[in-house]
């Protein structure tokens, strides 16, 4: 009888080990590990950028165009070109020339003053968080004004400094809008017809720019 439970046990044994085996072979399943999507890549504002813009003016005269009551105010447009650089700490600074036509023009007393064109050399200075630009501006105005007082007209070109500020925005990786304000103070200079005179005014102006 015990042979026989023996004979048995051995022969269980054998049909079982061929299954134990198979099963052994089969590679183990262990969890993998998910893929992390890379990050996108963080926009930069360094480099050439050219645009438009336009805008509003509005101010007051200066010296005799002063005294006359002359507050000039209008529209104009024009463009700009300029270049940017953004350090790692996320701190920019850029310089831009721009250059507008005006309507720039007021009357009071039989006295015109007209702002023909304008422009400003200026030095930017910015924090940039990623795609927004807020930043401060500031530098050389110049401009081309005319007086006309009693049929009689004389013209000057002006020089002089503005500042100010704006807000940008990065709206593909070229392109950006910007909205910016600056104070615009031309000085006098001596007009043959009325004295010395000028114009100083606030300009508010919306833009957009190509970024190479």
């Amino acid at each position: 009888m015990k042979s026989v439970l023996v004979s048995g046990a051995l022969l269980g044994a054998m049909v079982a080990a061929p299954a134990m085996a198979a099963d052994l072979a089969k590679p183990q399943s262990y969890p993998v590990k998910a893929q992390v999507a890379a990050p996108a890549p963080v926009f930069s504002w360094t480099g050439f950028y050219i645009g438009a813009n336009a805008g509003y003016a509005w101010g007051s005269g200066k010296g005799a165009a002063d005294y006359y009551g002359v507050s000039p105010d209008g529209w104009f447009g024009g463009g700009q070109v300029g270049y940017n650089y953004q350090f790692q700490n996320n701190m920019l600074v850029g310089v831009e020339a721009d250059l507008q036509g005006s309507d720039i023009s007021g009357s009071a007393n039989n006295v015109n003053s007209k702002l023909d064109y304008f422009g400003t050399v200026r030095a930017r200075l910015g924090y940039a968080y990623d795609r927004f630009l807020p930043y401060v501006t500031g530098g050389l105005a110049y401009g081309k004004n005319t007086i006309n007082d009693f049929g009689y007209s004389d013209s000057n070109t002006h020089v002089g400094w503005t500042v100010g500020g704006g807000l940008e925005y990065a709206i593909t990786n070229n392109w950006t809008a910007r909205a910016e304000y600056l104070y615009v103070d031309l000085g006098k200079k001596t007009y043959d017809n009325i004295g010395d005179a000028g114009i100083a005014a606030s300009t508010a102006r919306v833009g957009v720019n190509y970024k190479f």
